[in-house]
């Protein structure tokens, strides 16, 4: 009979020490989670700049042929979106930060023993700016690189659209496993959304350039 109560009891424990451990591993998985949210920051920067620089090559490539004004237009806009991404997210993250630091002091008031602990989680503005202007840059350089030891004009409008569908596609699968959600979806749902820039770019400087101004 005492036999069978420390057998209840040691399950008990063990179903307890389960239930910690689980909690553990569900803590565990809550900090990649976090983690994961500044990659998918850095996918959709990426994203970003792919998009943004192929779609101004293909504008210029609709009234232009010459493989250098397309490949100094993607230049420069790899350089200003880097710059305002950088910029931007800067300045937000400063402001998030501002805001994380007035409710620090304002817990300090109350509590006067947190402080420290929250300090390691204040999220770092440079860091941040670094990251989105890196994350652009890699985008930015997939339809540079592929257009620029092409000769023929057509072929390399074709290079340049294919090599940011292979790109699209494999960001949208990256944001997909991120995200948790279903990967077909979004690389459908990205590639669609990247081949409509283009082709709007595309049209709409092919007209205006028709026009004369």
């Amino acid at each position: 009979m005492a036999g069978n109560i420390d057998l209840c009891i040691r399950v008990s424990e063990d179903k307890s020490e389960q239930e910690h451990g689980h909690i553990c591993i569900q803590d565990e998985e809550f900090d990649y989670s976090q983690r994961g949210q500044w990659l998918r920051a850095a996918v959709l920067g990426a994203t970003d700049g792919l998009v943004s620089v192929a779609s101004l090559m293909m504008g210029v490539g609709a009234v232009k042929e010459d493989v250098r004004a397309m490949i100094l237009t993607g230049f420069a806009g790899l350089v200003a979106g880097a710059c305002s991404m950088a910029i931007g997210e800067f300045v937000s993250v400063s402001s998030q930060r501002d805001i994380e630091v007035a409710q620090m002091k304002r817990d300090k008031k109350i509590s006067g023993n947190e402080e420290e602990s929250e300090k390691e989680a204040l999220p770092n503005p440079i860091q941040a700016a670094a990251a989105s202007a890196l994350a652009f840059m890699l985008g930015a350089i997939m339809p540079l690189l592929a257009a620029a030891f092409i000769m023929d004009h057509k072929v390399r409008l074709g290079v340049v659209v294919a090599t940011v569908s292979l790109g699209l596609v494999v960001f949208g699968w990256i944001g997909a496993v991120l995200g948790g959600s279903r990967v077909v979806k979004s690389c459908f749902r990205i590639l669609v959304g990247g081949w409509m820039a283009m082709a709007i770019t595309f049209g709409l400087t092919k007209w205006i350039g028709s026009t004369g101004l």
